[in-house]
């Protein structure tokens, strides 16, 4: 493929624009810091953030690469369509859910990380061990959307997946280190308005994909099949369970992030938090609609009447590129350079996020409260902006091998959702539950996540739930709503163990001595 320079240029200007802001952010950042504690500024910008720039950078950390891309897949995929697109309702729920029950127990008592209330309520030994699963879901999810954007501009631009892995890492990397969470911010703003004016405006990107010779009426293909079978999709009684399953985890599962509480948490006061995460909901929504209607695009295109050719995307196994397949095949040069910059504008407002939070929780909860509990201000800031590095570094390498890294990325998410979700709920809500508690939870739900297996790593299952299993890819995959039920039963060990063992202690059935 030539090398598109008009593209080039471009998106050299948009990243110059973006490392230019979050630099400007660093030195306002620095500007505010006085009298107030410089920790917190870097990872919650000083709990000063006003409404605008608290809607902007949650919605744009949301509305990542792989949200817009993937949205855009599953509608494509013959196999799934629209009725299997769940994260722009799930995510929508989850702010809202998020907003009315968690924003107020946690800023109450003005905690910095999610990981504050479960070291307060069952230790640091057990907080550290409770960090490992957000930690490489954070680094995984930095690895993943660097491959989903390498992946994009080797499409659009003709250039190195690699070369735009590294110039996009090293940007986030180096504008998160300086400014923190106010260069986040402010570049997620300039980020939120090129993922609205590239991709959502009704008068760029989607008219020249509708309206291309080679793309029969959506309204048609939806439930007609033409090139394949109607992008609207179909549930099937058997897949029921895996779909409701996968609907839970998305709500619930969203919620015990770094990145949604740094949002939140930075806000100026309890109600406009509860604002930011309402607000953010709707936008998540709404941003997700461009990327249903390239996907719908897609399913109604036949492929052979565009220089792409036969066989189709989905036939050749490029089904995860379609979004900016569409815009290259289907739209002018300067139209697809415009898509090309929501979809960079997408994938940098997750990143940055995604690092500062993996670097937060390092900072504060495992170096600052386990490592060096006499740490000055200054060596935590260090601290975390020396694991940024780390973890920015690590990821990068990581992008390179972007199938195993999604797969990764899925388990780590997986994994938040069955042990830390009831964690943060018995914490904030039932103060009663002890460390036993908390530890028997994780070992159990560890345990059943583990036996259930992963058909994305090859991991056939050990645990087969009511035998509802079927062969997918040569491995076995649960259709039991496997996920809900282990994050359930973690919850109920942790209740039950925790009051077992109050009771046993409280009767002296166990010597007090035991109770370490």
């Amino acid at each position: 493929m030539a090398l598109n320079i008009p593209g080039l240029v471009s998106i050299s200007v948009f990243f110059t624009l973006t490392l230019a802001i979050g630099i400007w952010a660093s030195w306002k950042s620095k500007k505010d810091q006085q009298n107030r504690n410089p920790t917190e500024m870097a990872i919650v910008g000083g709990r000063n953030i006003n409404v605008f720039i608290g809607l902007f950078t949650a919605t744009a950390t949301w509305v990542g690469g792989g949200y817009i891309n993937g949205t855009a897949e599953i509608v494509y995929l013959p196999s799934k369509g629209l009725l299997w697109v769940q994260a722009p309702v799930g995510f929508a729920l989850s702010l809202v859910i998020g907003g009315f029950f968690f924003v107020n127990p946690m800023r109450s008592k003005n905690y910095v990380t999610v990981m504050d209330p479960l070291q307060e309520t069952y230790g640091n030994m057990m907080g550290s061990l409770l960090f490992i699963p957000p930690l490489l879901g954070e680094v995984f999810w930095f690895a993943a959307i660097l491959a989903s954007l390498g992946a994009t501009m080797r499409v659009i631009l003709g250039i190195g997946g690699s070369l735009a892995i590294i110039t996009s890492a090293c940007i986030v990397i180096l504008y998160t280190l300086l400014g923190g969470f106010y260069s986040v911010a402010y570049t997620d703003v300039i980020q939120m308005v090129f993922i609205t004016l590239s991709l959502a405006s009704p008068w760029i990107c989607i008219p020249f994909a509708l309206l291309n010779s080679a793309t029969e009426s959506i309204y048609y293909t939806a439930t007609h099949q033409t090139y394949q079978d109607p992008w609207i999709g179909k549930i099937e009684k058997q897949y029921l369970g895996r779909w409701l399953d996968d609907f839970f985890y998305l709500v619930l599962g969203s919620i015990p992030w770094q990145t949604y509480f740094q949002r939140v948490l930075s806000a100026a006061s309890t109600g406009q938090a509860r604002l930011i995460s309402y607000l953010s909901g709707l936008g998540c929504f709404a941003m997700a609609i461009p990327s249903v209607l390239i996907g719908a695009v897609a399913a109604s295109t036949d492929w052979n009447q565009t220089s792409y050719g036969l066989p189709s995307p989905f036939e050749r196994g490029e089904s995860v590129m379609i979004l900016p397949l569409v815009l290259h095949y289907l739209c002018p040069a300067y139209i697809s350079t415009a898509g090309l910059g929501a979809i960079a504008a997408a994938a940098m407002s997750s990143a940055d996020s995604a690092l500062l939070s993996a670097g937060s929780m390092f900072a504060h909860n495992i170096y600052r409260k386990i490592l060096r509990k006499k740490a000055t201000e200054t060596e935590v800031l260090w601290a975390m902006r020396t694991s940024m590095l780390v973890f920015g570094a690590g990821a990068a390498s990581l992008a390179f091998y972007s199938s195993s890294v999604y797969d990764l990325w899925f388990l780590s998410g997986e994994l938040v959702y069955a042990l830390l979700f009831p964690q943060l709920c018995c914490a904030l809500f039932a103060p009663s539950t002890n460390t036993y508690g908390s530890a028997a939870g994780f070992l159990v739900g560890f345990l059943l996540r583990l036996l259930a297996g992963e058909p994305a790593l090859s991991i056939p299952p050990v645990i087969c739930y009511l035998s509802t299993c079927s062969l997918v890819n040569g491995t076995q995959c649960q259709l039991f709503p496997f996920k809900t039920f282990t994050m359930l039963l973690t919850l109920g060990t942790i209740l039950s163990v925790s009051y077992l063992a109050k009771v046993l202690f409280q009767r002296n059935v166990l010597p007090h001595r035991w109770d370490v």
